[in-house]
């Protein structure tokens, strides 16, 4: 049974376009009635959109395997008095929900990803955190690719911003516990008897994605074809019980695995 990232392991950080031997994997599972869920970190489009552009890549699977932080966030955050932060299209899918966005007298800030944050923006989620207000990530990314540069991820500003006022921080998408519990619901409905010890985790984001989830007790694969060059860059540097069990360049070399 398997968990797949997106970005950066099932479709390239760059282009977007299906990373070598990803769709053939995702068949292979359907053709063997493989479990699986597909679980992305995405914010900037609707969950049924970024769905549907993905099966307009030739991804083919139900969107019963798929989850998002989006789906989950209702259920974490209030809709009212949110100072957002993120890309122009991540704003527009919050509108879009009903959340009511507040640069005044904020009750939760936001945090999800864009290349551009800027001082500015930073001493504003300052003073709203030191005035009471409670601080909530998308997502834990370490590091955010785009345009072949390497940002610091939303984790990354997440505990930037914890260490600056001392608040605690909460986390929507990957890897919180509620995200990959959700994830394993899911996944029970296509094998009831499913538990973490029996998945494979598949992503790009060795510290955001797969220390979580091996804490969890999944076993862990880092792929290199997405944030990072090589697996020297950062395996090295883990604490050695957060280092992935397995390293593979891309999802065909998987593939050819199973």
């Amino acid at each position: 049974m398997y968990f797949i990232d997106v970005q950066g392991t099932l479709i390239s950080d760059s282009d977007k376009s299906p990373i070598r031997g990803s769709r053939e994997f995702v068949d292979t599972l359907n053709a063997k009635k493989i479990p699986y869920m597909v679980l992305t970190n995405s914010t900037k489009k609707a969950s049924s959109e970024f769905y549907a552009f993905l099966c307009s890549l030739g991804f083919h699977f139900d969107f019963s395997h798929y989850l998002d932080p989006l789906m989950l966030l209702e259920s974490r955050v209030e809709k009212s008095a949110v100072a957002a932060y993120g890309a122009d299209e991540f704003l527009d899918v919050l509108r879009k929900m009903g959340y009511v966005l507040d640069y005044e007298n904020p009750k939760t800030v936001l945090i999800s990803i864009k290349e551009n944050f800027t001082s500015d923006e930073f001493a504003q989620i300052i003073d709203f955190l030191l005035g009471g207000a409670s601080l909530v990530g998308m997502h834990e990314t370490s590091i955010y690719a785009k345009n072949s540069k390497r940002y610091p991820g939303v984790g990354a500003i997440l505990k930037m911003l914890s260490f600056a006022t001392s608040c605690s921080y909460e986390v929507v998408g990957k890897p919180s516990v509620a995200f990959y519990d959700e994830a394993l619901l899911m996944l029970q409905k296509q094998h009831p008897n499913a538990k973490f010890s029996d998945i494979t985790i598949i992503s790009d984001d060795v510290k955001g994605d797969l220390g979580g989830a091996k804490e969890m007790g999944m076993q862990t694969v880092f792929v290199t074809s997405g944030k990072y060059k090589s697996a020297d860059e950062i395996v090295p540097f883990l604490e050695p019980h957060l280092r992935p069990d397995f390293v593979f360049a891309d999802m065909k070399e998987i593939l050819e695995q199973l």
